[in-house]
């Protein structure tokens, strides 16, 4: 069976309730090897942590910019002690998910802006101090995420994935530079981004890792209306057993096999997060 890692997805979510074994089922019965749970508060830390060992998958922890308007100053002390704490953790590989997002309009702004970029800053800092890769927020704002990058760059450099990555070529080729692979999820399988699908086909192959950020992100195939809403069918979350069919459509567009593909987004996510290689082979 091709193997795959699904280098994002929050099994510990509410979506998922009590399913989470299941869903874990299903992802693993396609042929997805193992799945990056990363923490998006203090609250869940322990949570994303009992999920790995409990599947036999990785974690991340840190405070997403989404959370950073409840988060405490304490709560960065409370990350440094963990990751301390948890060095020895094989299934602990990276810091995250942080990051900023410029796409929410209130955290654009004044002090919500200013305070997620204090918390994204402090957690390079941490995530260097500690000598962990990093998993990136990217949204409409990959310029001033990169900033940051360089500016507090540990001296053997930066390793990571921008997650859900739709910048431009130019931001693309910065973040690959930087020593970051770039997230392509569902998003992508919707014949209208037309430039997400261009990066997907052109970037070069040892830049991509696959993800599905479930229960989000849904590809087109799980993707409800509007009017279907109105009329009553639920949304279905996003799984992990979706990776598969995700990377089809990457492949697809990239004209290689299914398992080129597979092969290649499992080296580089092993490159990227090198702990998640654990168990795998």
């Amino acid at each position: 069976m091709t193997v795959w890692i699904d280098t994002h997805c929050h099994l510990d979510a509410p979506e998922f309730g009590t399913d989470a074994a299941e869903v874990r089922a299903r992802a693993t019965a396609v042929g997805v090897a193992q799945c990056v749970i990363p923490a998006v508060e203090v609250a869940n830390f322990d949570t994303v942590r009992t999920l790995a060992h409990r599947f036999g998958d990785a974690y991340a922890l840190g405070i997403h910019p989404l959370y950073v308007a409840r988060a405490q100053e304490a709560d960065l002390a409370t990350l440094d002690v963990a990751l301390e704490r948890h060095r020895d953790d094989p299934r602990l590989v990276a810091v995250g998910e942080i990051g900023l997002d410029y796409f929410v309009p209130e955290l654009k702004l004044n002090p919500l802006k200013e305070r997620q970029e204090h918390f994204y800053r402090e957690q390079l800092k941490l995530a260097r101090r500690h000598g962990l890769p990093v998993i990136l927020h990217v949204r409409r704002s990959a310029d001033a995420l990169l900033r940051a990058l360089r500016e507090l760059a540990p001296l053997q450099g930066w390793r990571g994935i921008a997650h859900a990555f739709n910048g431009s070529q130019q931001q693309a080729q910065a973040f690959i530079d930087l020593g970051f692979k770039l997230g392509f999820g569902g998003a992508v399988t919707y014949e209208r981004a037309l430039q997400l699908r261009r990066l997907a086909a052109e970037l070069p192959l040892s830049a991509l890792v696959l993800e599905t950020d479930a229960p989000d992100i849904p590809p087109h195939w799980l993707y409800v209306t509007a009017e279907q809403r109105a009329a009553g069918q639920a949304r279905q979350p996003n799984e992990p057993a979706e990776l598969p069919r995700i990377g089809a459509v990457v492949a697809g567009l990239r004209g290689i096999s299914v398992e080129e593909l597979a092969l290649a987004t499992v080296r580089n996510a092993g490159e990227a997060l090198p702990g998640v290689m654990e168990g795998i082979f």
